[in-house]
């Protein structure tokens, strides 16, 4: 299991026509801990940026968590965080169109309107299950239309 210090990992799978799916993004945080009762991951953690980690051994985590309530207690509270997290995540990928999911992605996940995109629009594609040709189109059509602004690769609502 690791923890992302900085840089950002993402943990993906390939779809069924060769293209990165990506599960979950990580810029700090913790990434595999779905590992921690299982001899295998399920997909593949994949360092965007220039990343740092801390490696942390699954052995030693088990007995902190089975010895140290209140380590086991801030544990499942970050847990649950990712839980919700990670239930936007999908509540977005239903969504039908690429406006959609992506103002719903700065409601959700930005703060103020303010989404940051540090590993540009591509990675950002992805995490949408999107084509990037498709989230450009969008982001266009929302700058277009004055609800959207692009500066230095982060998007901000316009406030009406």
């Amino acid at each position: 299991m690791f923890f992302v210090t900085s840089g950002e990992v993402t943990l993906q799978r390939t779809g069924l026509q060769g293209e990165a799916v990506v599960l979950q993004r990580v810029r700090t945080g913790f990434v595999s801990e779905a590992s921690l009762n299982v001899a295998k991951y399920h997909c593949d953690a994949v360092a965007i940026t220039e990343t740092n980690v801390i490696k942390l051994p699954v052995l030693e985590m088990r007995v902190f968590l089975e010895r140290d309530t209140e380590f086991a207690g801030r544990w499942i509270s970050m847990l649950n965080s990712e839980v919700m997290r990670l239930r936007l995540h999908c509540e977005r990928l239903s969504m039908k169109s690429v406006k959609e999911k992506l103002l719903h992605l700065i409601q959700t996940e930005g703060k103020d309107g303010h989404y940051c995109a540090p590993s540009g629009l591509k990675t950002l594609a992805g995490e949408l299950g999107v084509t990037h040709e498709a989230l450009y189109r969008a982001i266009a059509d929302l700058q277009e239309k004055g609800l959207l602004s692009k500066r230095n690769g982060d998007l901000l609502l316009s406030k009406h």
